[in-house]
């Protein structure tokens, strides 16, 4: 029996078919490198850009600090701030981070009925303004910003948080806070609001006893029978320590709605929250929110390292995926 032997017959042709082959398979694989290094140091650039444009955040001019005559530390005698009216001078926020509030306070509600402080925590961060509900002014700004912020989120008060505004003028009744309640109401336009947005009036000892508590200073003008006070809110936890204040009229969603979440201890929110308090921790001097620089660049580099594997990952499917469509195309 005679075996037969096969013989490849290597043609000029199939030579030049070969070292074209090469060629762009070669061509190929420097114009992969040039995406990968491209794609690597667009991933830096994105990155560079990110801790920047923090970093040019963070030395934005913020709220007042607590030198400032309204929001810190009474001015000394000698400073511009000390030739401030009577009425103004002992006008200021205070923060007592991390302070219990007494819960056992009593108050009306806008019915009438009496309640107790503590009623309004049931496991979750509550928002507290303190205002008086005849303000001509800056009582209403501060309610009105609280409103706009509160209707940017997607959180709801009474289902993950709920607000209680305390008048701080022991004179009014739960009339004016029924008439209080029903004009916001209709501005946040959020289902199930109702049950979750208290307006309370109370004595002045438990007036007295919760803005002592919070650290809000006010003072009456008996010339113009007003109270002079400054703008802010402040959130508390579900167990009603205070967590974070915010001062001004305006609040932006972002800060508030982080302010939430860490007051209730993660426990509401998204992991989008937690990214964004990865990157931005409250500033108690400016009551706000800043970008951590360091984290971010932290960030940017993990970001950065996972952009450049996943593009090697698919740079080396791709040629495995080429590989096999050559060799099905030149098998015979």
């Amino acid at each position: 029996m005679s075996s037969r032997r096969t013989f490849d017959i290597i043609t000029p042709m199939d030579t030049a078919g070969r070292a074209r082959r090469a060629e762009n398979r070669k061509r190929r694989e420097t114009r992969r490198w040039s995406e990968a290094v491209a794609l690597s140091r667009l991933f830096a650039a994105c990155s560079l850009l990110l801790v920047a444009g923090c970093a040019l955040a963070a030395a934005q001019p913020g709220q007042p600090r607590p030198g400032s005559p309204l929001y810190g530390q009474r001015p000394q005698m000698g400073e511009p701030s000390a030739g401030l009216p009577a009425p103004l001078r002992e006008v200021r926020i205070e923060q007592r981070l991390n302070e219990q509030v007494p819960l056992d306070l009593p108050f009306r509600d806008e019915t009438g009925r009496v309640v107790k402080f503590g009623e309004f925590f049931n496991g979750k961060p509550v928002i507290l303004a303190l205002v008086f509900y005849k303000c001509p002014m800056l009582c209403n700004q501060v309610l009105d910003g609280l409103a706009r912020s509160l209707k940017a989120q997607s959180f709801t008060a009474g289902r993950e948080f709920d607000v209680v505004t305390v008048s701080f003028d022991p004179r009014e009744t739960p009339e004016l806070a029924r008439e209080k309640k029903e004009t916001y109401l209709q501005k946040y336009r959020r289902a199930g609001a109702e049950t979750g947005w208290h307006f309370l009036t109370g004595d002045a000892a438990s007036i007295k006893s919760l803005t002592e508590a919070v650290g809000f200073h006010y003072a009456y003008d008996p010339k113009t029978d007003q109270f002079a006070h400054a703008s802010g809110i402040m959130v508390l936890t579900p167990q009603g320590r205070l967590s974070r204040y915010f001062y001004g009229i305006e609040y932006a969603p972002r800060d508030l709605r982080l302010g939430l979440v860490e007051a209730a201890d993660n426990r509401i929110g998204s992991p989008v929250d937690q990214l964004l308090l990865y990157c931005y921790h409250y500033d108690p001097a400016t009551g706000t929110y800043g970008p951590v620089v360091l984290n971010i660049i932290r960030l940017g580099g993990i970001i950065t390292l996972f952009g450049i594997g996943a593009l090697i990952l698919i740079l080396r499917r791709r040629e495995a995926g080429r590989g096999g469509s050559v060799r099905a195309g030149g098998a015979v």
